[in-house]
């Protein structure tokens, strides 16, 4: 894709004027949120400048405005991702609260918030399958599950745990998080509320070590 980025200056004719009005009402969150449904019902081989355009009911020169090409918008689809999924869900964990235990419960809760929960889960599930086949992708979720995966080490070590065994502990914590986000609909509320009690007792109760 050659097209070059037009100038918000130029001529002042009425279909100029009507052009800039229409891509002013576009901010780049709207085509991230636009090429993050279409990443998700269709997958990325759909995220294309042309259809997103069609979907938005503008102009590919209206992308243009605000990116410099179609990498440039799966870059910041991940990004975007990755400041919603992982760094701001961060701060607001921390922030609810500085106790430890507190924050692993706001952690193992995390499946189970309802819509928005289904919501990110659709959307991990997406890039996940879209990091099989593209390093960009596969780049970015390396990165966040090292992220998040460090933040509960830390956690587990702020419990009293040792640096490698909270490793582990976060790891196998993480993995059922992720797991429980990717099924949600094979148990009861019941079922799922026991399981996440069960979980944080599993997780955190201390192993003693078997006697010679």
């Amino acid at each position: 894709m050659s097209s070059s980025a037009p100038t918000p200056t130029g001529s002042a004719r009425k279909p100029r004027a009507a052009s800039e009005a229409t891509r002013a009402s576009l901010t780049p969150d709207t085509w991230i949120e636009a090429a993050t449904e279409v990443l998700v019902d269709q997958g990325i081989d759909h995220v294309r400048v042309d259809l997103l355009a069609q979907r938005l009911r503008v102009t590919r020169g209206s992308f243009y405005w605000h990116f410099k090409d179609r990498e440039d918008l799966l870059r910041r689809v991940l990004q975007a991702w990755r400041e919603t999924a992982t760094e701001n869900l961060t701060v607001r964990l921390e922030s609810a609260t500085d106790d430890p235990m507190a924050q692993l419960r706001g952690v193992l809760s995390l499946p189970f918030r309802g819509r928005a929960a289904a919501r990110a889960a659709r959307i991990e599930l997406a890039i996940r399958a879209w990091a099989r086949r593209d390093q960009m992708a596969r780049f970015a979720v390396d990165e966040a599950d090292s992220s998040r995966i460090g933040y509960i080490a830390q956690l587990f070590s702020a419990l009293g745990f040792p640096v490698v065994e909270a490793r582990s502990r976060a790891f196998l914590l993480y993995s059922y998080v992720v797991s429980e986000s990717l099924m949600p609909t094979l148990s009861t509320q019941t079922q799922k509320d026991d399981r996440r009690k069960f979980a944080e007792r599993l997780f955190t109760q201390r192993i003693t070590a078997p006697s010679a």
